[in-house]
C-alpha cells in the first residue's frame, strides 16, 4: 500500500522512524515522544491482525475492517511490520506487528478532515469506528458508555500531539494534528503495580 496521506504516515509511528524521508514530517515528528509500542521488549496483544479483524468484524457487521495490506517501510528502522487497511477516503486503521510472530503491537484509525458539508458526517463515521474500537477491548461498556470515555480520551487529548492513558492493561493514545489528522490507539502494557496515589491511571501529554 503506497502513496497513504502524510497524516496517516506519521501516526503509524508517532515518531520519527516511520517519517524519515520527509524532511518536514520529520521536523514534525521529532518534537513527540517515543511511542511506547516501538521501545525493545514493549508487550504485544496475543493475537495477529488476521485474528483481531476476524473477532472484530463478528460483532460489528456495520462498521467492517477491510483486509490490512502490508506498507513499504524501507527507512523504518523499528524492525516493525507496519500495515493499513483504507475504510474510506477520510479514516483509515493501521497497525504495527512484530516481526516473526506476527502479534498486534498498536491498532490505529486516523481520521482526516476534509471541508464541509462533508466533515460533520465523516467525523461522525470515525467516531463509530473508534467507539468500536474502545468497545471491543471493553466488552462491558455499553455503546453510550463507550462513546462518553472515547469523547473525554479525545477532549483530553484534543490539540495534542501525543496524549496517553493507560488502564489496567492498555494504553489509549490520542494524537491531535488539527487539519492534518487525528489518530485513536489502542496498545496493551506490561502490567506492574502502581505507586498508590495513582489508582492504577497514568497521563502523558506534549502539547504543541
Amino acid at each position: 500500500m503506497k502513496n497513504l496521506p502524510s497524516a496517516l504516515l506519521l501516526s503509524l509511528a508517532l515518531t520519527a522512524p516511520a517519517v524519515a524521508a520527509d524532511p518536514a514530517l520529520r521536523d514534525r515528528a521529532e518534537s513527540v515522544p517515543a511511542a511506547p509500542y516501538l521501545l525493545a521488549g514493549a508487550p504485544t496483544f496475543d493475537m495477529s491482525i488476521g485474528q483481531f479483524r476476524k473477532k472484530y468484524n463478528a460483532v460489528n457487521a456495520n462498521l467492517p475492517l477491510m483486509e490490512y495490506r502490508a506498507i513499504d517501510s524501507k527507512n523504518d528502522k523499528s524492525r516493525l511490520t507496519r500495515a493499513a487497511s483504507k475504510i474510506s477516503e477520510t479514516l483509515y486503521a493501521s497497525t504495527a506487528l512484530e516481526q516473526g510472530t506476527g502479534k498486534v503491537k498498536t491498532l490505529q484509525l486516523t481520521w482526516l478532515p476534509v471541508p464541509e458539508p462533508d466533515q460533520k458526517a465523516s467525523q461522525e463515521k470515525a467516531l463509530a469506528y473508534m467507539t468500536a474500537l474502545l468497545r471491543f477491548f471493553i466488552p462491558g461498556l455499553s455503546p453510550a458508555e463507550a462513546r462518553q470515555k472515547l469523547e473525554a480520551l479525545l477532549a483530553e487529548g484534543k490539540g495534542t500531539r501525543y496524549f496517553a492513558r493507560t488502564e489496567g492493561a492498555l494504553r489509549f493514545v490520542v494524537a491531535d494534528n488539527g487539519d492534518k489528522g487525528l489518530t485513536f490507539a489502542i496498545e496493551p502494557i506490561k502490567l506492574t503495580l502502581p505507586p498508590a496515589d495513582q489508582g492504577g491511571k497514568n497521563d502523558e501529554k506534549q502539547s504543541h
